[in-house]
């Protein structure tokens, strides 16, 4: 990611997007979106930097094209198939929070 101060041209772009809030400002060529401008008041550096990740959104879509294809399972359907292996790991989660209580 990289940062540069911005030139005063650009300022009027951004009074609109800080009337927007949190609307994104998309600029178009021709009628096809090239640019976007985005308020960046209530986003962290990690989730900007994984939004626009190439790799991480692949793996978003990927998931995504799974559950479509319902090649899921839900977490309860999960815990019948595996009930003894679930049983256990919540007994260990249980205990966890009870020995950091104490300390």
């Amino acid at each position: 990611m990289k940062a540069m101060k911005l030139p005063k041209e650009i300022q009027p772009f951004l009074d609109v997007a800080e009337t927007a809030e949190e609307e994104t400002l998309v600029f178009t060529k021709k009628k096809r979106p090239v640019a976007a401008l985005v308020s960046l008041r209530k986003v962290d550096r990690e989730s900007l930097a994984l939004s626009t990740n190439p790799q991480f959104l692949r793996i978003i879509e990927s998931a995504r094209k799974e559950i479509r294809e319902g090649k899921t399972i839900s977490l309860e359907a999960l815990k019948k198939r595996f009930g003894l292996a679930a049983a256990y790991l919540n007994r260990k989660v249980q205990r966890t929070r009870k020995t950091r209580r104490s300390s």
